[in-house]
């Protein structure tokens, strides 16, 4: 059966063996000698090992408190990083992170899910709003973190991926085929402008057979095949594919996310602008949720 060490006891030993003596360490840890010398013993005890080595003038430590040294410090190191998350005051409050809609999977769930466990008494305030309004709110001072679409990075930005951009439309559908081809996109969409151009730099006929200022609105109507979308790869909404066209329809520029931090001094917002580089870092899932 497994047995837990005692972690009052744990600290008494690192500390004395740190401090070389028992009573240099029981001044340390504010107790009284015979208090440390007890929770010794009860160490030694619940380990049925010999840990400190008595004798000579200053206690030393026995080849088994040399190990169990190593592993008490860092047992520790956890132990006090935990409740300093979990307790101090300065890591308590509200940040918020603003992504547009499209982007919103694979990644920012994994994120989020992170920031939680190390942060628990941190609220986020996702915001869900296209690029061109997230870095107004940024300018303003409105949001702490946001992520972007872009073709490249603005000034203080800093790319975390670049993805190519793709056709879509419905599985198995045949909008891309028809002339002219029906476009669906949101008014406020930042690859709108891009692929108009694309479209008309080569001679591609095309009709806005949709237009939304909501994303579910145009998903609902690519996933019905009225018409056809782009989307960074990995980030393709239910019901749609890529459109394999063989050249029918002009190639996309590549997009990059980036990341954008209002204060980077603030430890709280450097420290979820860390977990999303690193989760950034992880190839996403082939299929994801969100809309472009």
């Amino acid at each position: 059966m497994l047995r837990n060490l005692d972690m009052t006891a744990l600290r008494s030993f690192v500390t004395v063996a740190e401090m070389g003596g028992v009573t240099r360490a029981a001044g340390v840890l504010n107790l009284t000698q015979s208090a440390v010398s007890m929770q010794l013993k009860r160490l030694e005890e619940s380990l049925d090992l010999s840990l400190l080595d008595r004798s000579a003038r200053t206690i030393g430590l026995t080849p088994a408190g040399e190990q169990l040294l190593g592993y008490a410090r860092k047992i520790l190191s956890v132990n006090d990083e935990a409740l300093s998350r979990l307790t101090a005051t300065e890591y308590e409050g509200e940040i918020k992170l603003g992504v547009p809609h499209d982007i919103i999977y694979p990644w920012v769930p994994q994120a989020l899910r992170r920031f939680a466990a190390d942060f628990p008494r941190m609220q986020v305030k996702l915001v869900s709003a296209p690029t061109r309004r997230l870095l107004n709110m940024l300018g303003r001072g409105e949001i702490d973190l946001i992520l972007t679409t872009e073709e490249r990075s603005g000034p203080g930005g800093q790319v975390l991926v670049e993805l190519p951009l793709l056709w879509i439309g419905a599985i198995g559908g045949s909008a891309w085929r028809r002339n002219p081809l029906p476009i669906a996109f949101c008014s406020n969409c930042i690859f709108r402008s891009g692929v108009l151009q694309a479209l008309n730099t080569h001679d591609v006929h095309w009709e806005m057979a949709v237009e939304s200022e909501l994303d579910n609105a145009v998903e609902a109507a690519v996933s019905a095949d009225l018409g056809v979308h782009v989307a960074l790869e990995g980030c393709l909404p239910r019901h749609t594919e890529v459109i394999h066209h063989g050249g029918v329809l002009p190639p996309l520029p590549s997009q990059k996310i980036n990341m954008y931090q209002l204060n980077q001094d603030d430890a709280v917002s450097a420290a979820l602008a860390e977990i999303v580089r690193q989760t950034y870092v992880s190839p996403p899932p082939l299929r994801a949720v969100a809309m472009g």
